[in-house]
């Protein structure tokens, strides 16, 4: 320790997610998509999986308690500027976020519904998804579901852009403050996401589809992208821009990269920023 006062911080992330064991999705994702926009990255792991990019062998929990003791450790210490939340499995879990946010009154909250892997595997139990949709929606600036995810909060198909208009405002009404409804499992050669505010006004975010076999944890780069945009100080509509176009250029830079013989990653560390230091309060 020097005599010297601190005068910087750097821009907090935490993420409250899975760990993906592959590296590709999950708690590493999100780390590696944190350091490379210059933010300072801190975990709080809601379940181990055993898997890589064909799929996933197992899940195992992670205690209430042991999560709720990962979240008040950084919290109080670190302190945190936003946060991305990712995979809940049970509805035990999903009320212990909830109580860690109102007793930190965490704030710039980005909700990833993780529900179903790339693979198929079921990351979330039912029960937990009603809890979800009535505790935590409310508590969350923005939730960015994909178009199955979406599909089973509504209760049906989603096919067109006219039924994602729908859908986002009904999950707006199931209490979201903003939804980023992912269109890129629809059909056709643009792709094309939808960010909903709170006052029912509409973004459309459209671009090329780039065919690559490296998808693996797109949603949750995306959304801990958004995070680290909030945390620097961006507005929700310019976070959800930003992040948009640093998926698109990972997703570029990784196209023709192999790694496993399945669905591989993204390249997060495409071109890694400096970390972001701002004035200490």
């Amino acid at each position: 320790m020097t005599d010297k006062a601190f005068e910087f911080e750097y821009s907090r992330v935490l993420s409250i997610a899975g760990s993906d064991s592959g590296g590709g999705a999950g708690i590493q994702a999100d780390l590696k998509t944190f350091a490379a926009l210059g933010c300072y990255g801190m975990t709080a792991i809601t379940a181990l999986t055993a898997q890589n990019t064909q799929g996933v062998r197992a899940i195992h929990g992670v205690p209430p308690a042991m999560l709720r003791d990962q979240i008040d450790a950084v919290v109080e210490d670190i302190g945190v500027d936003a946060v991305k939340i990712g995979m809940l499995h049970s509805s035990d879990i999903v009320r212990t976020v909830t109580q860690a946010i109102d007793r930190h009154r965490l704030k710039k909250v980005v909700l990833d519904p993780v529900m179903v892997a790339t693979s198929g595997a079921v990351l979330i139990d039912n029960p937990a998804i009603a809890v979800l949709v009535s505790e935590l929606f409310q508590r969350a600036d923005v939730v960015t579901p994909n178009l199955d995810e979406a599909s089973l909060l509504v209760g049906r198909p989603l096919v067109s852009e006219g039924a994602m208009e729908a859908a986002a405002l009904e999950l707006l009404a199931m209490g979201a403050r903003a939804v980023l409804l992912k269109g890129g499992h629809l059909s056709g050669e643009v792709v094309s996401d939808l960010l909903v505010m709170q006052n029912g006004e509409m973004h459309w975010l459209r671009a090329p589809r780039i065919h690559s076999a490296n998808t693996h944890g797109t949603g949750c780069t995306l959304s801990s992208a958004i995070a680290a945009h909030l945390a620097r100080g961006s507005s929700l509509l310019e976070a959800v821009r930003a992040a948009h176009t640093f998926v698109r250029v990972a997703l570029e830079a990784g196209a023709n990269v192999r790694t496993g013989a399945g669905s591989g990653p993204l390249n997060h560390g495409h071109a890694p920023q400096r970390m972001w230091l701002k004035p200490l309060r």
